[in-house]
């Protein structure tokens, strides 16, 4: 679990960079959204990740790490998502607005040579 895991959140942040640095900003708006889910996903990984254990402690058991998953993460998670959402929302609306103004959609402002 933990490899495909490692192997989605690697995926998604090449995908990601590679997205940022091309020409367009359709794509670069693209390419921060995934590495914003790659992010999010590190951080969820980093809060104890385990399948078919109780979200905080069982009752029951000692309150140590070894039993324990921190709700903090998830909560940070979460906000981070939707924040994350509605600046993609606004962002795309600003380029839609800068593509109104200048006639084109590069990050420069300048369209290609050919």
């Amino acid at each position: 679990m933990e490899i495909l895991l490692s192997i989605a959140i690697g995926v998604l942040g090449a995908c990601g960079v590679w997205l940022v640095l091309r020409p367009r900003t359709f794509q670069v708006l693209m390419g921060l959204s995934l590495l914003s889910y790659a992010v999010n996903l590190f951080l969820f990984s980093m809060g104890s990740l385990s399948i078919g254990h109780e979200p905080i402690v069982a009752p029951g058991r000692t309150a140590d790490l070894a039993h324990y998953t921190d709700p903090m993460v998830q909560a940070l998670v979460l906000t981070a998502i939707v924040i994350g959402f509605a600046t993609t929302a606004l962002f795309l609306v600003v380029l839609l607005a800068l593509r109104g103004l200048s006639d084109s959609d590069h990050v420069d402002g300048e369209a290609d040579p050919s």
